[in-house]
């Protein structure tokens, strides 16, 4: 089992989710050891709601970490297709996350998103 995956689904704890009571948590680990927690933040214009991945994706990069700076994302639960795009757009080599089936999935975000959007040249 994923100690990172644990922590992710201690971290949902502290999630706001009155809206949907779906509580997902995520740990951020950086190439360089640090670690950033984050939890979704609803909002009840949906659109506004922050996924745990960003918030934790957010933390470092407000810590100065840029894209290619971060070894592994662990989330509570499988990410939504946006959050793929994040976890794409970071080059994040390693996500570990919870399926339904209560088993640890392990796959790159290109894995997760094989054919996503990106800038020309």
């Amino acid at each position: 089992m994923s100690d990172l995956v644990e922590r992710a689904e201690a971290a949902a704890q502290r999630a706001y989710a009155p809206y949907s009571n779906y509580l997902v948590g995520a740990v951020v680990r950086t190439t360089d050891g640090k670690e950033f927690l984050g939890a979704n933040v609803e909002n009840a214009a949906y659109p506004l709601t922050q996924c745990a991945e960003k918030t934790a994706i957010g933390a470092a990069a407000a810590a100065g970490y840029r894209p290619g700076d971060i070894e592994v994302v662990a989330i509570s639960a499988s990410p939504c297709g946006g959050c793929r795009q994040w976890l794409h757009e970071w080059r994040v080599p390693r996500v570990e996350y919870r399926r339904a089936d209560g088993t640890i999935g392990t796959a790159s975000a290109a894995e997760l998103l094989p054919d996503t959007w990106e800038l020309p040249g």
